[in-house]
């Protein structure tokens, strides 16, 4: 469901119960599904997906190729790009960056100035 000022344009989409509201956009080949929830001024674009009961939030990107699922949260003026994944009960906040295939998951919470970059290739 879209709500409020968010807007959804390009070819992507918003399916099941998940929910795009205050000013926050999704396009591009971005998908959010389950029961997600993407929410102040938050943008998910590229081909990232969001789905799960994950929330992104508070001026948070998520874009290219990334995945964020389950119970993670992307908020602040974080940046999750570069075909990462956020899984689990992870957080990402403040000014933080995750980038070039990196995995965080679990209970892990990454803040402040940090950038988390991957090297290696998830295999198919």
């Amino acid at each position: 469901m879209v709500f409020d000022t968010a807007r959804v344009y390009d070819n992507s989409e918003v399916c099941g119960n998940a929910m795009i509201f205050d000013k926050s956009e999704v396009f591009g080949n971005a998908k959010v599904f389950g029961n997600s929830k993407v929410l102040n001024n938050a943008k998910i674009f590229g081909n990232s997906r969001v789905c799960g009961e994950s929330k992104i939030f508070s001026n948070a990107r998520v874009f290219e190729d990334t995945w964020v699922f389950g119970d993670a949260k992307v908020s602040g003026n974080s940046k999750v790009f570069g075909n990462s994944e956020i899984f689990g009960y992870a957080h990402v906040f403040g000014n933080a960056s995750v980038l070039g295939y990196a995995l965080v998951y679990g209970s892990t919470y990454v803040d402040g100035n940090t950038v988390v970059s991957g090297t290696s290739k998830k295999i198919s």
